[in-house]
């Protein structure tokens, strides 16, 4: 059995690298055949009439130069023909208010970047006297690639999730104001419109723009929350559309439903915050630790180095 060196696992493991990062090339620029579902996809979404929505009509391509909204849109369609629809990165991108091409961009410029840092990074070590040859070069190469692609992901990921909790307790209140609005005589659209008028920040700002959309465009108010519920990735949008619809269509009592759901998120998002306080409570508990047991270590060492 050959022995296997340290330079040898290193050579193997960056070969390993490379022929991964060849074949993805290949499999990117290769002309793909359009699966079956994407086909009838797409088909389906032609023949449908063509809708517009808030999460739409507000995705920021500001501050993009026509090179990278033309490098997104490439991005995407290779997706879209590949039948990746990415629908979990679409709602945390409506969430936010930012669009796919910006963000699919972004994603290649990243990668790039750490394309180029590995062997920025080989070359200032060479300069220091380590030489680590060819294969290990290409191999931190494609390793920064990959870590840099995935940056921006993880940022829209934790920024989105966020933004849903900052969502989430927006529609806890608007429940609340809807319920108050039902409570004063009002219809359910009425009442919608006047809870949606009230409150302030971009929450509310998204549910009047959907009701205003909704209006113009001959939906009911609970429909057009029912479909920004999809496109941002809220079940309580949701849930609060198949509750009012099941008001239209059987004329069911909502107001107290309103109000109990209101009365759910509130103790929801107080458990979530009381998880969040004893999690930081328990961090702090092991700092505390760590920093007495320092302490200990500092005062006991003249004592044993004495000794011993």
């Amino acid at each position: 059995m050959i022995p296997l060196s340290a330079d040898l696992v290193y050579a193997l493991l960056a070969g390993a690298l490379v022929a991964l990062g060849l074949l993805l090339l290949v499999l990117a620029v290769r002309p793909s055949r359009v699966g079956i579902a994407a086909g009838i996809a797409r088909l389906d979404a032609d023949r449908q009439a063509p809708r517009m929505s808030v999460s739409d009509a507000i995705l920021s391509t500001e501050g993009l130069s026509d090179w990278r909204l033309r490098l997104g849109s490439r991005v995407a369609a290779a997706l879209a023909a590949r039948g990746l629809r990415v629908q979990s990165l679409r709602a945390d991108l409506a969430v936010l208010g930012r669009s796919l091409e910006g963000f699919l961009a972004s994603t290649v410029l990243f990668a790039v970047l750490g394309l180029l840092l590995g062997p920025l990074l080989v070359g200032a070590g060479m300069l220091v006297g380590v030489d680590l040859g060819l294969t290990v070069p290409l191999g931190l190469a494609l390793l920064f690639a990959l870590l840099c692609a995935l940056l921006p992901l993880a940022a829209v990921r934790r920024e989105a999730a966020r933004r849903r909790q900052d969502f989430r307790h927006a529609v806890g209140a608007f429940l609340d104001l809807v319920s108050m609005n039902l409570a004063g005589g009002r219809g359910v659209p009425e009442a919608l419109s006047a809870a949606a008028s009230i409150g302030g920040g971009w929450p509310f700002a998204r549910l009047r723009d959907t009701l205003a959309f909704a209006r113009l465009q001959g939906l009911t108010p609970w429909a057009a929350l029912g479909r920004l519920g999809d496109e941002v990735g809220l079940n309580e949008l949701r849930d609060l559309s198949a509750a009012l619809t099941l008001v239209a269509d059987d004329g069911a009592k909502i107001r107290a439903s309103l109000a109990a759901r209101a009365a759910t998120l509130r103790r929801r998002e107080l458990a979530e915050m009381e998880g969040k306080a004893g999690q930081r409570s328990q961090s702090m508990l092991v700092a505390q630790m760590l920093i007495v047991m320092g302490y200990l270590l500092f005062l006991g060492y003249p004592a044993v180095s004495r000794i011993l």
